[in-house]
């Protein structure tokens, strides 16, 4: 694989963060609906061996070397330039207020805000969203699919997985400007490369609920679909979305008798939990 193309799938990997904070969430449903979980079982192995031989390395080093400022500083710059994205797809999904409001927070970082290292629009009550062109799919109405698990990139699914080319190609900053620039030595993916280090170097502190989970596989794919869940309906999801999603709609519904049925589906289905 080129090393733009590696650079560009890099962003999404290991949403460790965002999955940390679902983990107070009630217990969701088995998911026996992983056609094809063999696959991605072996991509999470890969993916993990990944980081823990490279990635988690480096990310370590750069908070040695590094103060919580400074780290605060460059986290504040990349959430700003990749501001266009949402825009773009708050557009796309016909939602004038919030492609305003994050235009406004673009602009405000952008001068007053040092280049986006500073985050004045938050202390003037900007709010900060999060979109892409998964969500919009979605609320276009595409189903989900199945749950994916791709080298390089994590947790998707067949929905999502149209995020990484049409936002890197159409309305990312930093990937409009690798295709542009050709310099010796690659310097133009020294920006991507930071931003894969600072996501995961943020990410370390969530370690601890990934390393308790009773397997690793389950609990990113399950609080990976509750946390988009959580942002295709901009954090409140409907009460029966929710209820489905966990089970909580069936009769009869037992949380120990659930979280036993999972377990007894993993190990006839694929008994990998053992080897992560």
């Amino acid at each position: 694989m080129p090393a733009n193309a590696i650079f560009k799938v890099f962003r999404r990997a290991l949403p460790l963060l965002a999955i940390a904070l679902l983990a107070a969430c009630t217990v969701a449903k088995p998911r026996t609906d992983d056609p094809a979980q063999k696959f991605n079982r072996k991509m999470y192995a890969f993916n993990d061996s990944l980081d823990k031989a490279i990635i988690r390395p480096v990310a370590v080093g750069y908070r040695k070397v590094t103060n919580p400022p400074v780290r605060r500083a460059f986290s504040d710059f990349y959430t700003n330039i990749r501001l266009p994205i949402t825009v773009a797809n708050d557009l796309l999904q016909a939602r004038p207020k919030q492609a305003l409001q994050s235009t406004g927070r673009f602009v405000v970082n952008l001068t007053i805000g040092a280049l986006g290292f500073m985050d004045p629009a938050s202390q003037l009550g900007i709010p900060l969203e999060d979109n892409d062109f998964g969500v919009t799919l979605a609320r276009w109405g595409v189903p989900e699919g199945d749950y994916l698990v791709l080298p390089f990139v994590g947790p998707t699914t067949v929905r999502d997985v149209w995020r990484l080319p049409v936002d890197s190609y159409f309305f990312d900053p930093l990937s409009i400007y690798a295709r542009n620039h050709d310099y010796k030595y690659s310097q133009q993916y020294l920006p991507q490369l930071l931003y894969l280090v600072t996501l995961r170097a943020r990410a370390i502190d969530a370690e601890s609920f990934l390393a308790s989970a009773y397997d690793p596989y389950v609990f990113m794919r399950d609080a990976y679909r509750q946390q988009r869940l959580y942002q295709i309906y901009d954090g409140n999801p409907p009460a029966d979305v929710i209820e489905q999603m966990q089970g909580l709609d069936e009769k009869g519904f037992d949380p120990d008798e659930l979280l036993e049925e999972q377990h007894k589906w993993e190990h006839q289905n694929d008994k990998p939990a053992e080897k992560q």
